[in-house]
């Protein structure tokens, strides 16, 4: 603002043609404007002030001049330039914030890829094995595992079957073929079959909350809200702190409130 008056009050002693307007206008910081402008702004006032200093005694002039050096001065000290110095750090943010994204969506992207490729090969070695009449019953569980993280189902669900078949392992391991059975049906819509899977899990494994869990979302889904409840309250006393069953045991019990309270 301050240099826009002495803009204006240099551009309007030019235009007087004085001395002084012609000094000040040309002073360090001071840009040039045409006189045509600085009269559109306010050339009247400005020019009888211009014509008032140019009229004054020398000791005017002078303490007016050392005036106008110590403004400029001050006008030129960091203090002014505040905004243009935090011009930078704001830039470098930004630049460091899209740096930081580019780089988290190329490692996703990566890392995607990796995924996939290490699952088709792992496909391609187990179906070679399937296909030579080599394949034991744990090749058979992890050729289903891969099929459902691919989404394929329909197939998943024939090699699970295989490897309960040809299961000869722990009992408890055997939890995880049938828990991974359920999880196929469960996705194909087939919530009874389901049911009997994840059923069978924690049969032979009690403590698998993983597959409890499983049974109460299934249990939801054909609408079973109280053999639901007791699934997720089975999985909170093996693990208190699971997110997943306290979450779905609020929203049941206030299901099962609302229910009570109409009937």
């Amino acid at each position: 603002m301050y240099s826009e008056y002495l803009t204006l009050f240099a551009s309007a002693a030019d235009a007087t043609r004085c001395p002084l307007g012609r000094q000040i206008a040309s002073s360090p910081g001071i840009p040039r404007r045409s006189v045509s402008f600085t009269c559109r702004r306010s050339a009247v006032p400005m020019q009888c002030m211009a014509k008032e200093l140019c009229n004054a005694p020398h000791q005017v002039l002078q303490t007016q001049l050392t005036q106008l050096d110590e403004a400029m001065h001050l006008v030129s000290t960091p203090s002014f330039q505040l905004s243009e110095g935090l011009e930078s750090p704001i830039q470098l943010f930004y630049l460091l914030t899209l740096l930081s994204i580019l780089v988290v969506g190329a490692f996703l992207v990566v890392r995607q890829v990796l995924v996939r490729n290490e699952l088709e090969e792992t496909i391609k070695v187990l179906g070679e094995r399937k296909r030579k009449g080599e394949a034991t019953a744990e090749d058979y569980f992890e050729l289903g595992v891969v099929l459902v993280r691919k989404k394929l189902y329909t197939q998943a669900t024939q090699n699970l079957k295989s490897a309960q078949e040809l299961w000869d392992g722990e009992p408890e391991e055997l939890a995880q073929v049938h828990n991974a059975m359920g999880f196929s049906y469960f996705n194909m819509g087939k919530y009874d079959m389901a049911i009997d899977e994840y059923t069978k899990a924690v049969k032979l494994q009690p403590g698998y909350v993983t597959a409890w869990n499983n049974l109460g979302d299934a249990y939801e889904a054909v609408k079973n809200l109280k053999n639901a409840l007791e699934c997720y309250n089975e999985v909170l006393s093996y693990a208190p702190d699971n997110k997943v069953a306290q979450a779905r045991k609020e929203v049941l019990d206030n299901k099962i409130q609302r229910r009570t309270f109409k009937n």
